[in-house]
């Protein structure tokens, strides 16, 4: 599975761009939810889709 088909990276994406939409494009977004899926390798699967939004949120928020 690539990170443009992890469900985790879907499900954040999706989220995001409608909180930041007025702020940042889509693209940025979808750029930092992935960056934020690689640096969380390591975490379990269970956890992934809580942890990519949480961390994705927190960039997002210092960039917008």
């Amino acid at each position: 599975m690539t990170l443009t088909d992890d469900p985790a990276v879907e499900q954040a994406v999706t989220r995001l761009a409608d909180e930041f939409r007025a702020s940042l494009r889509p693209q940025v977004i979808g750029t930092v939810v992935r960056t934020c899926r690689q640096d969380l390798s390591g975490v379990p699967a269970t956890a992934l889709p809580e942890m990519v939004e949480r961390l994705a949120r927190e960039r997002l928020l210092s960039v917008g």
